[in-house]
């Protein structure tokens, strides 16, 4: 049995004027977790929000905090962004030589695990060290910039992935973040991802209730 469908709003296209409000408004329409960028500005040619502001948002929020670190050394930083509230914490597997180490990091801290590839890597490390890991997140863009289209070519490594943990009894979360939008969300389900990142997906609707029920339905029908 696949892990169970999760809606994750990606901040990052939210108001930040508002963030606060933004961020009571996605809990209340049923969001699952928070997605949330963190871009230093030599792994992805974009600066985005850091440590401070997970603090901040860990203050108003019970809903998971999700981490997405697109830097480099991210073994350094896991630490603070525990203490700060992270509830799991993403790291690229194209800075990490040793995935087993850095999740066997991140479970000592008491977070769960996570490895992201980006839309140029091959999935053979990822795949070959997911036992390690409670999650997989596949870029379904180029990270560093929010709003961009799909990459059709996302779906079938999703699905490469999804049948290979299958095979090996894997039950992990397979997360996909990039351009997902309500006409895409079944096809990247039945692909079978199971863990949903939309920024302007959903903050770009005026009704936020609306649109996550909508993509849950949509991922459900598969």
């Amino acid at each position: 049995m696949r892990p169970a469908a999760k809606i994750a709003p990606s901040i990052l296209s939210a108001d930040f004027a508002r963030l606060g409000d933004e961020i009571h408004n996605v809990a209340a329409a049923g969001a699952d977790l928070i997605h949330f960028d963190v871009m230093d500005g030599h792994f992805v040619p974009n600066l985005s929000i850091g440590i401070p502001v997970l603090e901040s948002i860990r203050k108003i929020t019970r809903l998971p905090l999700d981490a997405h670190l697109m830097i480099e050394e991210p073994a350094r930083y896991i630490p603070a962004f525990v203490k700060a509230g992270a509830d799991v914490i993403s790291v690229h597997e194209e800075v990490c030589a040793d995935l087993p180490a850095i999740a066997a990091q991140m479970h000592g801290l008491g977070i769960r695990a996570s490895v992201a590839i980006n839309p140029e890597s091959a999935p053979d490390r990822v795949i070959a060290a997911a036992e390690h890991f409670d999650m997989i997140l596949v870029m379904s863009v180029h990270p560093g910039f929010g709003g961009q289209g799909f990459i059709a070519d996302s779906i079938a490594k999703l699905r490469a992935i999804r049948q290979e943990l299958d095979r090996r009894g894997l039950h992990i979360d397979l997360e996909v973040d990039g351009g997902i939008k309500i006409d895409n969300i079944a096809d990247v389900a039945a692909a079978g991802a199971n863990v949903f990142v939309s920024g302007s997906g959903i903050f770009g609707h005026r009704d936020y209730r609306t649109i996550i029920a909508e993509m849950r339905e949509h991922a459900a029908r598969v």
